[in-house]
């Protein structure tokens, strides 16, 4: 039985991997940078127009849906028994009726959208605040705390302007979401431009 296996050394084949992998990402450090560029453009035009972010975020979620409701129903297909094949039928429908719904009339759409991302953040920031308090003892419970008062609120403000903001909160997130990630691959590209720890 072999004895040299240890812990130790599966821990370093693992980490000369990792860095291998950072080496050869190194070369492409200008892609993640002009792709951070491209992001943060876009982000910005779609923060100078977010009726159109917003319906190209409805396109967005409704041609997903199409694509699951193809998956959905293709898989039927592979299930035996006729019960199991007529609900994954039925909610394969289900989803290309809504995703047509959606490339047919995205304001109506983004109303939908907007109150249940306002019903998910309210959801979210009232779940937030009850782990911060259950964990009380801990330094960091107020942070949470806040956290989840921060989310609440905004989800409260977005259901108090609905549906009349409907038209543009999905696409500030959109940009908000945009600016961000462009930012991450900048930061990215620049962090493997400067170089990554010698083999």
């Amino acid at each position: 039985m072999p004895t040299n296996f240890t812990p130790n050394t599966t821990s370093n084949n693992l980490d000369q991997r990792a860095r291998l992998s950072v080496a050869e990402l190194r070369h492409r450090w200008g892609w993640f940078v002009a792709l951070g560029i491209a992001l943060i453009l876009l982000g910005t035009m779609a923060f100078l127009n977010t009726l159109v972010a917003t319906v190209a975020s409805v396109y967005t979620v409704g041609l997903l849906m199409l694509i699951a409701a193809a998956i959905q129903i293709a898989q039927a297909f592979s299930v035996k028994s006729w019960s199991s094949f007529f609900w994954w039928v039925l909610g394969g429908v289900i989803y290309a009726l809504a995703g047509l719904a959606a490339l047919i009339n995205p304001v109506m759409a983004s109303a939908f959208l907007t109150l249940f991302l306002a019903a998910a953040l309210v959801a979210s920031g009232v779940a937030r605040i009850g782990v911060g308090f259950q964990s009380r003892p801990s330094h960091n419970w107020g942070w949470m705390v806040l956290s989840g008062l921060l989310t609440l609120l905004a989800g409260v403000v977005i259901a108090l302007g609905w549906p009349v903001n409907s038209l543009w909160v999905l696409g500030m997130f959109l940009a908000i979401d945009l600016v961000f990630q462009g930012w991450a691959a900048i930061a990215l590209g620049l962090a493997l431009k400067r170089g990554v720890p010698r083999i």
